[in-house]
């Protein structure tokens, strides 16, 4: 994997330890020398990831449409930073840009962005891996409702697998090394 595409919070969150994963895998990446993909704020885990792997050495490149520059307070320290217009410009920039996508905790934007970059793995338009790095089981609740929507038949369980899963970078990146996309159409 040349490169790893982290959706997450560009808010801090109210526990220390979401700061720390950002850290840890930022620290991660730059080691592995892994470059990173993400939506180029330098403000909450967003901000402490991409510092990690710049202080790590490594490269950091930012997604951000105009709008949010000011909001998010695009990251001026990066290898590059690509401004667009729109957030599907956003999004579709940084898909093609990845080798993979991770997710650490965020809000609704991470849910969303991690969420459709599975949906198009279901359907085939990407073999990449997707995981979530489930920091103090941040998504737990999320994982239960993907079972649920498994055992109700809404989801096969081959795509279900399809959702990587670890507590640390380590794990994940592990994981990512060694994915092999499902067979089998979604509608089969």
């Amino acid at each position: 994997m040349k490169r790893l595409c982290v959706y997450c919070g560009s808010n801090s969150g109210n526990q220390p330890v979401f700061a720390a994963a950002a850290k840890e895998l930022g620290d991660a990446l730059a080691a592995a020398g892994i470059e990173l993909v993400y939506g180029g704020s330098s403000k909450g885990i967003m901000g402490a990831l991409a510092d990690a792997v710049l202080e790590g050495g490594g490269t950091v490149i930012g997604v951000m449409p105009k709008a949010l520059i000011d909001k998010e307070v695009g990251h001026r320290g990066l290898t590059e930073l690509h401004i667009v217009s729109s957030m599907h410009e956003r999004k579709s920039m940084m898909a093609v840009l990845a080798d993979g996508f991770a997710a650490l905790p965020g809000g609704y934007g991470t849910l969303e962005e991690i969420i459709e970059m599975l949906t198009w793995g279901q359907l085939g338009f990407h073999t990449k891996p997707c995981g979530f790095l489930n920091v103090s089981g941040y998504f737990d609740d999320l994982l239960r409702y993907l079972d649920r929507a498994v055992a109700s038949g809404f989801l096969r369980p081959q795509h279900r697998a399809m959702l990587l899963v670890a507590e640390r970078p380590a794990g994940l990146l592990h994981q990512f090394s060694g994915y092999v996309p499902p067979g089998g159409e979604k509608w089969q």
